[in-house]
């Protein structure tokens, strides 16, 4: 059982230093030729600052005080803030918080929010992951998300069979579920499972694509719920439409979308991207 009274506990503090060769890194694990990403110059890709954050994640997820059982962890939803654009080159103080920890019959959740600080103190990004720890090794299949809208972009993707092992290596994510067919069978699951992660980074690669003209800085906000599983070999297709924003100068278009498995089952569903015109 998560120990409800860490809530609000704060991590040290770290620095970090962004690299063209760690972006492109990313770039490529994730299967993302956008010459924007790949240059010395590069931009980073809206989900890249999972990349910058996974040091300060594993801290709170390995934390003795909070009692994760990794074998039951998945990962529930993810939201990406981008103030600021991150570029090779740029350095940060990256600061974390375990915003919350809830307990129910179903399972337990925990909000990790990391923030990334650039050398004026100017908020550069912040993303919050919300993990879910399962309390049996069943998984559930949720309900398909309905599609809102007419389809504006769709694009499909192919997960190869050495992906979790390149995304592990681009983004430090080395959960034994996503490298070794035994822990993830321990853990309930078929077989190797690729990391959320990597398939909301398949999705935001398509969203900077087809809605904001290749220009990844562009996306002020991404996020997403984790649906189902992804495992190597599978085919998917990402699709967007547009929703209502608040934006009433028209300055922000914002878009929903959802990816799909070759059964039509949302594996990413509510999602929500807000692009800068």
């Amino acid at each position: 059982m998560l120990n409800v009274e860490l809530a609000g506990k704060t991590y040290p503090v770290t620095n970090y230093e962004v690299t063209a060769e760690a972006i492109r890194r990313y770039a490529q694990a994730t299967n993302d030729p956008n010459p924007a990403v790949n240059s010395d110059d590069a931009i980073a890709p809206p989900a890249f600052p999972c990349v910058v954050g996974i040091e300060q994640l594993n801290r709170v997820m390995y934390d003795p005080e909070l009692g994760v059982d990794m074998a039951m962890l998945v990962h529930a939803r993810q939201e990406h803030r981008t103030l600021l654009p991150i570029r090779a080159g740029d350095s940060f103080e990256v600061s974390t918080v375990l915003e919350e920890v809830s307990l129910a019959d179903t399972g337990h959740t925990f909000t990790v929010l990391f923030s990334l600080v650039d050398p004026k103190g100017q908020l550069a990004a912040q993303a919050r992951s919300v993990m879910f720890i399962r309390r049996t090794n069943s998984i559930k299949q949720p309900p398909v998300a309905a599609e809102r809208g007419e389809t504006v972009c769709e694009a499909p993707e192919e997960v190869s069979e050495d992906q979790p092992a390149r995304y592990a290596e681009a983004s430090g994510d080395h959960n034994p579920i996503h490298l070794d067919a035994g822990a993830a069978k321990a853990a309930g699951f078929p077989g190797v499972v690729l990391h959320g992660m990597c398939t909301m980074a398949f999705a935001a690669k398509a969203l900077v694509a087809n809605l904001a003209a290749g220009d990844p800085s562009r996306v002020r906000r991404v996020v997403t719920e984790f649906a189902r599983p992804v495992f190597p070999g599978q085919s998917l297709v990402t699709r967007a439409w547009r929703l209502p924003g608040p934006d009433t100068n028209h300055q922000v278009d914002t878009y929903g979308f959802e990816t799909v498995n070759a059964r039509g089952s949302a594996v990413l569903r509510a999602g929500v991207v807000d692009i800068v015109n």
